[in-house]
């Protein structure tokens, strides 16, 4: 069977791949991957109430929780929060897959939803990042790359640079982040390696006990019928939404209007609304040059697209 391999190095403004060179896993631990604004915050919710049924965290999700390759935070604050935990840990990453060290006996839960969708929810993600927030990205020793620019004052500006350029040569799409397809094929070509599995959006969303029962097997979490109930209503939006500063990176301070900024809608299609026939042909053809025609369909429809 053919394993991933990291043959990449990814450095930008925002990450720094190499961090996870310093990082000891546990055999129980759990890899929350995606590329942004596609359900990672949401699946690190629900992950966080697999392990704790109860509700009692020992600390907030976000802090139980770390963007390992985020290069804003020291990466020693990390890696002693995350070894002084007693409890099962569960670690997020926007890496691709070639940028990532394998390891066989950690779980890689990888969550994605149409890049449409994740272009809406990015935008909003984008235009209100506080500005102290991109001066600090920006400033902190070690960057690699160009700045990270501010935002530009029209969605369709946006669009036109996020569709177009790459940060990174080889992959397509993304500018000023990383490329969402490129990320989503590099996990995809692995979806037949027993540890990685793979979680749509739309379907937690469209059948969210059902999912979340599938995510808790495959992470052999048993939960006792009995506090079910409490789960699916606790990683609910307007749950998530009233506990924002547990579950948002950083308490939603790198936002203007903080948590409830960074927990916008929680729906998608939003793009039908706005993006012009033109943008939606430029992103079939992005589509077609970046994606593998099974990994495109799961990626528009999720499991309904019957390749999983």
């Amino acid at each position: 069977m053919k394993l991933p391999e990291r043959n990449r190095v990814y450095q930008c403004h925002h990450f720094d791949s190499t961090r996870w060179d310093f990082f000891t896993p546990r055999d129980d631990d759990i890899i929350i991957a995606t590329s942004y604004k596609a359900g990672t915050t949401w699946t690190q919710a629900i992950v966080a109430n697999l392990l704790f049924p109860d509700g009692n965290f020992p600390a907030p999700p976000s802090m139980l929780s770390p963007w390992l390759d985020f290069r804003q935070v020291p990466l020693e604050l990390f890696l002693g929060g995350l070894e002084s935990q007693t409890s099962r840990r569960f670690i997020k990453t926007h890496l691709p897959l070639d940028g990532m060290r394998y390891e066989p006996n950690v779980k890689y839960v990888y969550v994605s939803r149409d890049g449409r969708d994740v272009f809406m929810s990015l935008w909003n993600h984008y235009r209100n990042m506080d500005d102290d927030f991109m001066f600090h990205m920006n400033h902190i020793p070690g960057r690699v790359g160009e700045e990270f620019p501010a935002a530009p004052e029209d969605i369709h500006e946006f669009w036109k640079t996020w569709v177009s350029g790459s940060l990174f040569e080889h992959e397509i799409g993304g500018w000023p982040y990383w490329s969402h397809l490129s990320n989503v094929q590099s996990w995809w070509d692995y979806r037949h390696v027993p540890n990685i599995n793979f979680f749509h959006y739309n379907d937690f969303l469209n059948d969210t006990e059902a999912e979340i029962r599938r995510l808790a097997a495959f992470l052999a979490i048993d939960i006792v019928e009995e506090h079910w109930d409490r789960i699916i209503d606790a990683i609910s939006f307007d749950s998530m939404k009233a506990r924002g500063a547990d579950y948002v990176p950083d308490g939603g301070t790198p936002w203007k209007g903080g948590a409830d900024t960074f927990l916008n809608k929680g729906t998608n299609g939003r793009w039908r609304d706005v993006l012009t026939e033109q943008e939606l042909v430029q992103y079939q053809a992005l589509c077609e040059q970046a994606l593998t025609p099974d990994c495109r369909a799961w990626l528009e429809h999720g499991r309904t697209s019957s390749t999983l």
